[in-house]
């Protein structure tokens, strides 16, 4: 069983910038393709960022290419999510998800773990 565990969101304006961090209580997390999915209000949860177990195939969803980036170290059980140039369409409950393979994949349906996720909200 892994637990994941998020943090770092909160409200801010748009333009700011916040860094979401995600712990696993596992011990082989280096064997977890790790991603970061969002859902917004009446939306379906979307993919927006994964990144395999050493870090060689980073993928981004095209709303959030060039302003997050995602990066995880592998001694800390931790993935993060760093997110500059916030808009209000970036305001969503954020989860962090984990994959048992060395590939990592954009379906949430693939994904064997996730966290409880944190508020991200960004005002105009």
């Amino acid at each position: 069983q892994v637990q994941l565990v998020e943090s770092g969101g909160g409200f801010v304006q748009a333009g700011d910038s916040l860094t979401l961090s995600c712990t696993a209580s596992v011990r082989s997390f280096s064997s977890y393709a790790m991603s970061w999915f969002r859902q917004a209000p009446g939306e379906e949860r979307k993919f927006v960022a994964g990144i395999n177990w050493n870090a060689d195939t980073i993928l981004y969803a095209d709303s959030v290419k060039g302003r997050f980036t995602i990066s995880r170290d592998n001694t800390k059980n931790s993935v993060y999510l760093r997110m500059n140039s916030l808009t209000p369409e970036d305001t969503a409950v954020y989860y962090c998800a984990a994959l048992l393979s060395i590939v990592v994949l954009r379906g949430a349906h693939a994904y064997d773990y996730w966290g409880q996720g944190t508020q991200v909200t960004v005002s105009s």
